[in-house]
C-alpha cells in the first residue's frame, strides 16, 4: 500500500446498499475536502456511534485524527490516532498522523519511533523518509542545545551564589541570562534537571532583593504551563514558603512572587500544555489538593500580623483570579463554597481594617476595595438561594460579633465592614445595614468630634446613599446632617466626604434635565468645590479621590460637564491622580469621562410613546440642551487636547483588582466616543490608544469587549494597521474584529468589522491565515447575501482579498457550491462598488485557479452579457477587471476562447487593443494574441 497524501482522510469505495457508517464517512470526507473540518469531525463521530466494525472504527479514528491536526488540537489528534493503532497496529496513516501530533507537542523522542515504524512498513515512501530526516535533525539540534547549556547553567549559579561577586555587573548579567534561559521550555527543563529548584531556593534564602527577583522570575519559566514541574517545585520549596514571600516589604519582590503564584495556579488548574507528558505522570500527586493548600495559605496570609499591605493586596488579587469560576456555564463552584466557609471572615477582617491610624493589620488605600471586589466575585459565583443565605448569615454573624459587646472600637470595625460590603456585594451590605442599631450608630457617629470616627461613619453613609433601599431614608434623615458637616467641619477630609454624599443624593435624576434634586446653581457650586479640592496637591491622594467621586456623580449634569472640560487644571489633576498609587480612583475617573463624552447607552424615545406619556401625565425624561451632539463633540476635542488617551492607557495597564470588568467597560465606551470622528483617530493612535484597546477587547463584560472591538475596527479602517498595531500586535486585532461579525452585533458593527478585515486581509498571507483560523469565512459569506447594500459590498470586498489564500481558492473550486456563481452575478449588479469588488475577486480567482474559467459559463447563462458589460464600462477599474477575466479565460482553454471570439467580445477587445497605452490595452492585446495563437482569428495586413 502506497500513501501519497498521509494528511487526507482515506475514502473507501461505497458498495451498493452501503451502510449508514459508510455514507457518513463519505460525507465526512467531502466536508474535509471543502475545509469544513468540524463538520467532518461530527460526521465521523456519528458514524462511530452506529456500531462500526473494528476496521471501520480504525479508519474513522484515523480520519478524526486528521481533522484534529487541521484544527491544531494536537492532544486529541494523538488520542484518536492511538485508538486507530489499537484497532490496527499496521495502520501506516494513523502512525504518521500520531507522529505529526507528537512532533507538534514537542515529544520528538516518541514521534521518531512512529516514523521509523512507518518507514519500515513502506520503505519507498518519500513523505515518510523526508519527515524522518526532519525530525532527526530537530532531535540532534535539541541535543546540541541541551549539552551546550549544561555548562552555562552551572556557571550562572556559581556566579550568583558566590559571596565575592556581590553587586557586580557579572552577577547582574548572570541573573538576567538565567531568566532569559528559563523562558524557553528546553532551557527551563535543563535548569529543572540540573538541580535548579534547590539552587534557586538558596538564592531566595539570601534575602537579597536582586537575587530573590532573579530566582522568582526563573521559577516562572520553570512552572509556566507545566504541571509536573510546578508540583515538584512546590514540594521542594514548600507552599507556605512560596506564599510567605508575598508578605515582604519590598514591592518588586512581592509582585514577582504574585506573578509566580499566578503561573502556579494556572498550571495546576489547566494541566499540561508543554513538556513531555510521558515523563510527568509519576510526579503528579493531586493537583486539586495542591490548589486547595495554596489557597488555604493565601487566606492565612490575609490576617497574619507583620505582612506588608502590598503583600495583602497581592494575596487578594490572586484569590480574585483563582477562585471564582471563569464561566458560569461551568456547574462546579465547589472552590468558591470552600473559600467562603474557610476564609470569608478573614476577607471581612481585611475589609474592615483602616489605613489610618495603623492597626494590627497593615493595609493600603486599595486593600478595602480589593476585598470588596473579591467578596463581590464570590457572591456572584453562588448558584442558589441556600448558598446566598449562608453567605449573608456568615457576614451578619461577623458584623454582630464586633458590633455587640466590643465597645466603640467594635462598632467602628463593624461599620467599616458594612462599607466594604456595600462597595462589593451590595445585597449583603443592605442586609447588614438593616441589622438592629447599625444605621442609627452611623448617623450618631457622623456627629462625633473624633475625625477617625467621623470618617468611618460618613463613608458608610455615602456608600449607603447609592443603594435604592436606603436612599429615601438618607434623603429624609441624612441630607441636613451632611450639609451641616460640610458647612461646619474644619477638616477637609470630613468636608470632602460630606460633599460627595450630597453629590450622590443630588444626582439621583441622572441625565434627566427635568429632575433636579437641588436648587438652581447648587450643583455647579458643589462641582466647583470638588474641582478646587482635586487641584489642591497639598491634600493627600486618598482624600482627593473623594473629589473625583463627587464629580463622577455631578457630571450627569451637562452644565457641570461643560465647566469641567474647560478647566485645564482640573483635567490635568484628574489624569495625574489616575496614574497615582491610589488605584481605587479608577472607577470614578472612568465614570466621569463616560459622562463627559455621553458614551452611555441612550435610546431615542419613540415620539408616539412620548405623546402618549404626556397625555397620561407621566414623567418624560428631557435632554439637556448642552448634551446635544455638537456640545459632546466639542467636549471630546477638549479631552483629547488635555491628554485623556495617555491617562486611559495607563489605567488599562493597571495590575489591580480595582480594574474590574465594569471599569473596563467604561473605558471601552470612552475610547469608542474618542474615535467617533475620523480626524481624531490619529491623535488616539499617537497617544497609544490602539495598544490600550487590545486588552479591553479581549477581557471584560460582553458589552465592553464589543465597544472596544468597534473602536479597533474604526482605527483599522482609517489608518495604516501596520503602524497602528506594530509587530505581532496586528495579529491580536483579528479576533476582536471577527467577534463583531456575530448576529447579536448591530449592522454598523458588522459593516465596520468587514471593512477592517478587508484592510488586514490585503496586507499579508499570515494575516489572512489568522482570519481563516478564527473561522470568519462562513460569517463573511453570510453577509454577502445581506440586504443592506453597504454590508453586502463590504463582505464581497473582504472575500476578494481573502481569495488570495489557497484555502479560500479551494472553497471556490470545490464541487457543489454557488460561490463562483455569486461573484459572476454580482459583477453584473448596478451598484458600481459591488461590481468592482466582485469583478476583482473573479479576476484573481480565474488567474490563480484556471480550472474555474471553464466553470464560469456553467454557473449562469448571463455570463457573456456580464463580461461584455464590464469590458464596455466607462469606469477604467471595472474595464481592467473585465479584460483580465477575459484574458484568464482565453488562456485557460481554446474552447472558451472560441466562444468569446464568436461573440461581440472580439469586436470590443479589438477596439480596446487600439486605445491609449494602459493595462487595459495590454491585456486586450494579449487576449487577441492568444486567439491568433489558437488559430481562432488572423491578424490584419498591418499585423494587428
Amino acid at each position: 500500500m502506497t500513501v501519497s497524501d498521509p494528511g487526507t482522510p482515506e475514502p473507501r469505495p461505497v458498495a451498493p446498499g452501503a451502510s449508514a457508517v459508510e455514507q457518513l464517512r463519505k460525507e465526512g470526507n467531502e466536508l474535509f475536502k471543502c475545509g469544513d473540518y468540524e463538520g467532518a469531525l461530527t460526521a465521523y463521530t456519528q458514524a462511530l456511534g452506529l456500531g462500526a466494525t473494528p476496521q471501520d472504527q480504525a479508519i474513522l479514528h484515523r480520519n478524526r485524527a486528521a481533522c484534529h491536526l487541521k484544527l491544531e488540537d494536537y492532544d486529541k489528534a494523538e488520542t484518536e490516532a492511538s485508538k486507530a493503532i489499537e484497532k490496527d497496529g499496521g495502520d501506516v496513516k494513523a502512525l504518521y498522523r500520531r507522529s505529526q501530533a507528537l512532533e507538534k507537542l514537542g515529544r520528538l523522542d516518541q514521534a521518531i519511533l512512529d516514523l521509523q515504524r512507518c518507514v519500515s512498513l513502506e520503505p519507498k515512501n518519500k513523505v515518510f523518509q523526508e519527515a524522518l530526516r526532519n525530525i532527526g535533525g530537530q532531535i540532534q539540534e535539541k541535543v546540541r542545545y541541551m549539552s551546550s547549556t549544561d555548562a552555562k547553567v552551572e556557571q550562572m549559579f556559581q556566579i550568583l551564589l558566590d559571596p565575592q561577586e556581590k553587586g557586580t555587573e557579572k552577577k547582574q548579567k548572570a541573573s538576567q541570562n538565567l531568566v532569559v534561559l528559563a523562558r524557553e521550555d528546553a532551557g527551563a527543563e535543563k535548569i529543572f534537571r540540573s538541580n535548579g529548584v534547590q539552587l534557586l531556593q538558596r538564592l531566595l534564602d539570601t534575602g537579597e532583593a536582586d537575587l530573590m527577583l532573579a530566582a522568582l522570575r526563573t521559577l516562572v519559566g520553570i512552572c509556566s504551563e507545566h504541571q509536573s514541574r510546578t508540583v515538584a517545585t512546590l514540594s521542594v520549596l514548600g507552599t507556605r514558603r512560596m506564599v510567605s514571600i508575598l508578605g515582604v516589604e519590598n514591592q518588586a519582590v512581592s509582585l514577582a512572587a504574585c506573578h509566580l503564584l499566578q503561573v502556579i495556579f494556572d498550571a495546576l488548574k489547566e494541566g499540561v500544555k508543554k513538556g513531555f507528558r510521558g515523563k510527568e505522570g509519576a510526579v503528579i500527586v493531586d493537583p486539586a489538593r495542591e490548589l486547595k493548600v495554596l489557597i488555604s495559605n493565601l487566606l492565612e496570609l490575609l490576617t497574619e500580623v507583620g505582612v506588608s499591605g502590598q503583600g495583602r493586596d497581592n494575596a487578594l488579587t490572586l484569590l480574585i483570579k483563582a477562585v471564582p469560576r471563569k464561566s458560569l456555564k461551568d456547574p462546579n463552584n465547589s472552590l468558591t463554597l470552600w473559600v467562603i466557609d474557610q476564609g470569608l471572615k478573614k476577607i471581612l477582617e481585611v475589609g474592615g481594617s483602616v489605613q489610618e491610624p495603623p492597626g494590627e493589620l497593615a493595609v493600603t488605600a486599595n486593600s478595602r476595595m480589593s476585598a470588596s471586589v473579591l467578596l463581590s466575585k464570590l457572591f456572584d459565583d453562588l448558584k442558589c438561594d441556600a448558598e446566598r443565605e449562608n453567605f449573608h448569615r456568615l457576614c451578619e454573624n461577623y458584623i454582630k460579633s464586633w458590633f455587640e459587646g466590643q465597645g466603640l472600637a467594635g462598632k467602628l470595625r463593624a461599620i467599616q465592614t458594612v462599607s466594604c460590603l456595600l462597595q462589593g456585594p451590595c445585597e449583603a451590605g443592605n442586609r447588614a445595614l438593616e441589622l438592629s442599631g447599625v444605621m442609627e450608630s452611623v448617623m450618631a457617629l457622623c456627629a462625633s468630634e473624633q475625625e477617625e470616627e467621623q470618617l468611618v461613619a460618613v463613608e458608610a453613609l455615602i456608600h449607603a446613599a447609592g443603594k435604592a433601599k436606603r436612599a429615601s431614608f438618607i434623603t429624609a434623615n441624612g441630607v441636613s446632617l451632611l450639609k451641616d458637616l460640610y458647612k461646619r467641619s474644619e477638616k477637609d477630609s470630613i468636608r470632602i466626604r460630606a460633599l460627595v454624599g450630597l453629590c450622590k443624593l443630588g444626582s439621583a435624576g441622572g441625565t434627566d434635565f427635568s429632575m433636579k434634586q437641588f436648587a438652581e446653581g447648587s450643583t455647579l457650586k458643589l462641582a466647583k468645590q470638588c474641582r478646587k479640592w482635586l487641584c489642591n496637591d497639598q491634600i493627600d491622594a486618598g482624600t482627593r479621590r473623594w473629589a473625583v467621586e463627587g464629580l463622577a456623580y455631578l457630571t450627569f449634569d451637562a452644565d457641570v460637564k461643560e465647566e469641567f472640560v474647560e478647566d485645564e487644571a482640573a483635567l490635568k489633576a484628574l489624569f495625574q491622580l489616575s496614574r497615582s498609587e491610589e488605584r481605587s480612583v479608577l472607577f470614578a475617573v472612568a465614570s466621569a469621562l463616560v459622562n463627559c463624552t455621553n458614551s452611555y447607552d441612550c435610546e431615542e424615545p419613540d415620539p408616539k410613546m412620548v405623546e402618549l406619556a404626556k397625555y397620561a401625565k407621566q414623567h418624560v425624561p428631557e435632554q439637556h440642551p448642552k448634551d446635544k451632539p455638537a456640545f459632546v463633540r466639542a467636549r471630546v476635542k477638549k479631552l483629547l487636547e488635555a491628554g485623556v488617551v495617555s491617562a486611559m492607557t495607563c489605567m488599562v495597564k493597571t495590575e489591580s483588582p480595582v480594574l474590574t470588568s465594569a471599569c473596563r467597560e467604561l473605558l471601552s465606551r470612552v475610547f469608542l466616543a474618542l474615535v467617533d470622528e475620523v480626524e481624531d483617530r490619529g491623535t488616539v493612535v499617537a497617544q497609544g490608544g490602539g495598544k490600550a484597546l487590545l486588552p479591553l477587547a479581549l477581557e471584560g463584560t460582553d458589552v465592553g469587549q464589543t465597544k472596544a472591538a468597534q473602536a479597533l475596527a474604526k482605527l483599522t479602517i482609517t489608518s495604516n494597521p501596520e503602524m497602528t498595531f506594530p509587530g505581532e500586535r496586528i495579529y491580536e486585532v483579528v479576533r476582536p474584529l471577527v467577534s463583531l461579525l456575530h448576529l447579536h452585533c448591530s449592522g454598523l458593527q458588522n459593516f465596520e468589522a468587514l471593512m477592517a478585515l478587508t484592510n488586514l486581509a490585503g496586507i499579508s498571507e499570515r494575516l489572512r491565515q489568522k482570519i481563516l483560523k478564527e473561522k470568519a469565512v462562513p460569517m463573511i459569506e453570510g453577509y454577502m447575501f445581506e440586504e443592506h447594500e453597504m454590508i453586502r459590498r463590504a463582505a464581497t470586498e473582504c472575500m476578494c482579498n481573502l481569495a488570495m489564500s489557497k484555502e479560500v481558492q479551494d472553497l471556490f473550486e470545490a464541487e457543489g457550491n454557488d460561490r463562483l456563481k455569486l461573484l459572476v452575478l454580482y459583477s453584473g449588479e448596478e451598484d458600481e462598488l459591488l461590481r468592482r469588488a466582485a469583478a476583482g475577486g473573479l479576476a484573481m480567482l480565474t488567474s490563480m485557479r484556471p480550472s474555474l474559467c471553464s466553470r464560469v459559463p456553467q454557473v449562469t447563462t448571463h455570463w457573456l452579457e456580464i463580461l461584455q458589460a464590464l469590458l464596455l464600462s466607462p469606469n477604467q477599474e471595472l474595464q481592467h477587471r473585465g479584460v483580465v477575466v477575459a484574458l484568464n479565460m482565453v488562456e485557460a482553454s481554446k474552447e472558451i476562447a472560441g466562444t468569446l471570439m464568436e461573440s461581440e467580445v472580439l469586436e470590443i477587445l479589438s477596439v480596446l487593443a487600439k486605445g491609449k497605452e494602459s493595462p487595459v490595452r495590454r491585456a486586450a492585446a494579449a487576449c487577441l494574441g492568444k486567439a491568433v495563437e489558437y488559430g481562432l482569428i488572423k491578424p490584419n495586413r498591418d499585423g494587428e
